[in-house]
Order: C-alpha cells, then sequence, then structure tokens
C-alpha cells in the first residue's frame, strides 16, 4: 500500500512539472514580438506616442495614411507606431496601444515620414526626455517630411527642427509656445503650416486636415479627395485656412 502511495506522489510531482514547464512555454509564446510587415515600394511613416497621447492626433493622420494602401498607381504607405517601449501606452483618453517598434532597442526602417501627434506633457516633462528628442533629430536627418499636431510643435521646436522654419500649434498653446521659443516664427490664425520639410497643424479634428493636406501634395488633389471621401470628409484645400511658406 505505501509503495503504491509513493508511486502516485512520484507521478503526481512528475505531472505537476510538466505542467509548469508548459506554462512557461506558454508565457513566452505570449511575450514574443512580433513586428508588422512594411511592404516594399512604400512610404514608411511612424508615428510617435507615449503614454498621454490624444487619440485624435493620432487616430486623424493614422486613418488618412493607412487608406492609401486602397488606392491605385500611387506609391502608398505603411504606418506604424514608434515607442521609447514594449509594454502598451496608455492615451490620454484611456487606449492602451501595444507599439509597433521600441526606437529604444529596436533595429527601425527608415523613416520616410515622422508624424509627432500631441501628447499631455508636451510642453513641461517630455521636453525634458533627451533620448526621445534625439531620437526626432536622427530620424529628422533622412525623413522627406516631419509633422506634428497640436502640441506636438513643441517637441519639434525643443529639438530644434523649426529654428529656421514657419509653424503653428493648437490655438490656445500659441502664446505659450511663442514665449517658450521667443525665436521662432509661430503663427496665428491657420490651421496648418508647411515650411520645407515640415508640417505642423492646430489639431484635434483639423489633423484631418493636415494629413489630407500631405497626401495632396504627395498624389494630387483627386486621390486626396478619394481618401476624404472614404471617410466622410469634404475636402476642398482652397477652404481650409493654411499657409504654404516659398522659398
Amino acid at each position: 500500500m505505501k509503495n503504491i502511495i509513493y508511486i502516485l506522489f512520484a507521478l503526481l510531482f512528475i505531472s505537476c512539472n510538466s505542467f509548469e514547464k508548459k506554462d512557461e512555454k506558454i508565457v513566452e509564446l505570449k511575450t514574443e514580438k512580433v513586428f508588422p510587415k512594411l511592404e516594399p515600394n512604400r512610404y514608411n511613416v511612424a508615428f510617435l506616442i507615449m503614454d498621454g497621447t490624444y487619440n485624435t492626433e493620432l487616430t486623424a493622420p493614422f486613418d488618412i495614411f493607412q487608406h492609401t494602401i486602397f488606392r491605385d498607381s500611387i506609391k502608398p504607405m505603411n504606418v506604424f507606431t514608434v515607442a521609447n517601449t514594449d509594454n502598451a501606452i496608455t492615451t490620454f483618453e484611456g487606449m492602451r496601444i501595444i507599439p509597433d517598434f521600441n526606437y529604444v532597442n529596436d533595429s527601425l526602417p527608415k523613416i520616410d515620414i515622422l508624424v509627432v501627434p500631441s501628447a499631455e506633457h508636451h510642453l513641461d516633462t517630455d521636453l525634458k526626455d533627451d533620448i526621445m528628442l534625439n531620437f526626432i533629430k536622427k530620424v529628422d536627418k533622412e525623413a522627406l517630411f516631419v509633422t506634428s499636431h497640436c502640441d506636438g510643435a513643441f517637441v519639434l521646436a525643443k529639438a530644434g527642427l523649426l529654428n529656421d522654419a514657419v509653424s503653428t500649434t493648437f490655438p490656445s498653446d500659441i502664446d505659450a509656445m511663442r514665449e517658450m521659443f521667443p525665436d521662432l516664427d509661430i503663427r496665428k490664425d491657420v490651421l496648418f503650416v508647411h515650411d520645407g520639410k515640415y508640417i505642423t497643424s492646430a489639431g484635434g479634428a483639423k489633423s484631418f486636415e493636415a494629413a489630407l493636406y500631405l497626401c495632396e501634395y504627395l498624389y494630387g488633389k483627386d486621390i486626396a479627395k478619394s481618401l476624404a471621401s472614404g471617410l466622410v470628409i469634404d475636402w476642398n484645400l482652397d477652404k481650409v485656412k493654411h499657409l504654404v511658406i516659398e522659398k
């Protein structure tokens, strides 16, 4: 009888260890990072996200740019997110997003267009994040366009990208930006400004307009109107108050 009990305990011990090993394997599979598939012959568009990112400034241009893959005879866009972490970031409104790339540790693809949506602390603590600012400076060296929405312009300004460019930001924060960066040319009463490779917008729902403008600049009016109609937006650039700096 004792032998039978010993055998049962031994089997139970082996079984428990076996389950533990299976559990460990399951955990490993869950934590394995999967990168997005980036198709060739497309613009690589990176969205810089962090805790406190505002939904609209992220999702509005993301929607516009992602829909380019459904249009023929153009060079469409690969859209993806980058952050300083592999963990989920939480937007200001509470949406949780797993970043596609960690710009601190991962090997990143060449970024053609960098989008900096506004975030909760873009007027204070984020401006002290040297790792983030250096990442933006590095991307800027090769990017075709660097764009910001709402207070994302503060981050571009802090990184020194707007030193020789006209820009704008969220309407009620223009005075704060002028005070913080007194040498910059920051304009009021426009929804977005295009100066060279930099496009800065007032943000909010008007982030759609700035994104559509870039698409019209790259692809022409017909494509821009098509993208807008797909999202039920009445698009006419002539009716959008904006500023293009000719150099």
